[in-house]
């Protein structure tokens, strides 16, 4: 036995009985390299145990009591005298149960195993799963009513949108010249908290005032139309939504066709505040290029310099030639006094 190769031919004195009903009997112990012996005190062999084949019936205590395994009637008991042989023997013991096939472990290794390949389903493919079933089967009337809550919740810090019957009327052809799939939608100028343009769920924009205000030509709003279109097409704005919400709420939507209004509300928040990382230089172009819009006017206004929006510069569209009005001069004023001045 290699594992008790350095303990061959240990020697103990100890006290054995056969069986429950025996006598209680000093013997020596032998311990060999397969086999534990045990000698009567003329030293003739009683009987031989297995060293593989031993089981302790008190671990920790003294004196050790050991049996054979399957006869617990037989019984050996070794004293503080017999140190080296219950160490001996103890280290057999473990290195038998290391060894030994673990039926039990393997079922719980198993278990833990597939209960980690399921949480790591759930937590990997399931909140993606969920989501874009939920942003694919919800309905057009809802995202109208999920983008009019947002809505409530996004006035309550802007305020109002403007409401200049001139300059709605202006917006309103506005609409109808960049419209999304062939749908005008809804486009607002918001009084304060807007910076640039949001898009909400079900077609809206959300303009903010220095848009109409602050730029001689009605290019640069349309611009910011163009790029909000562009994003709600390749990034849905109720997908969006669900990451922020998570999957919980995800599951909620599908089921109840509702959303909390808390969560409405910091997601209201999350859109006035975030900021939105620029769509390739190749969408946008494609995008004014269908919309007919010149690019130049919208790369200046997003960076002064031009240096990161120099691509839609050298490749404007319509560099060379003169794309249909975003609106009529007279419009473009009565929308630049949409907001009262």
């Amino acid at each position: 036995m290699t594992a008790l190769s350095e303990y061959e031919r240990l020697e103990a004195s100890g006290i054995w009985r056969a069986s429950p009903d025996s006598q209680r009997v000093d013997v020596y112990v032998s311990l060999g390299d397969a086999t534990l012996t045990i000698l009567d005190r003329r030293e003739q062999p009683l009987t031989h145990w297995s060293l593989a084949a031993i089981s302790r019936v008190n671990p920790g205590k003294r004196p050790a009591l050991y049996h054979p395994d399957g006869d617990p009637g037989e019984v050996l008991e070794l004293g503080d005298d017999a140190v080296e042989v219950i160490d001996a023997i103890e280290k057999l013991r473990a290195a038998v149960e290391r060894a030994r096939p673990h039926p039990g472990r393997l079922r719980l290794v198993i278990f833990l195993g597939s209960l980690a390949a399921v949480g790591a389903l759930a937590t990997l493919w399931l909140p993606g799963a969920v989501r874009e079933h939920a942003t694919r089967v919800l309905p057009d009337v809802k995202r109208e009513d999920i983008g009019q809550s947002l809505r409530r919740h996004i006035e309550r810090v802007t305020g109002p949108p403007c409401n200049g019957p001139e300059g709605r009327g202006a917006l309103a052809e506005l609409a109808r010249r960049l419209p999304a799939e062939d749908d005008p939608g809804t486009l607002d100028v918001m009084r304060n908290g807007v910076k640039g343009a949001v898009a909400l769920p079900g077609k809206t924009i959300l303009l903010g005032r220095s848009l109409v205000e602050d730029y001689e030509e009605p290019d640069v709003l349309a611009g910011y139309i163009v790029a909000q279109r562009l994003r709600a097409s390749l990034y849905d704005p109720i997908d969006d939504l669900l990451q922020f919400a998570g999957t919980w709420d995800s599951i909620r939507l599908l089921t109840t066709g509702e959303l909390p209004e808390e969560v409405l509300a910091d997601y209201a928040q999350h859109l006035l505040t975030r900021a939105q990382a620029p769509l390739p230089d190749e969408t946008m172009l494609n995008g004014f290029r269908a919309w007919s819009v010149r690019s130049t006017p919208y790369a200046y206004a997003v960076d002064v310099t031009g240096e990161s929006t120099l691509g839609l510069i050298e490749a404007d569209p319509f560099a060379t030639e003169v794309p249909p009005p975003i609106l009529s001069d007279a419009d473009w004023l009565r929308l630049q006094g949409i907001c009262g001045g």
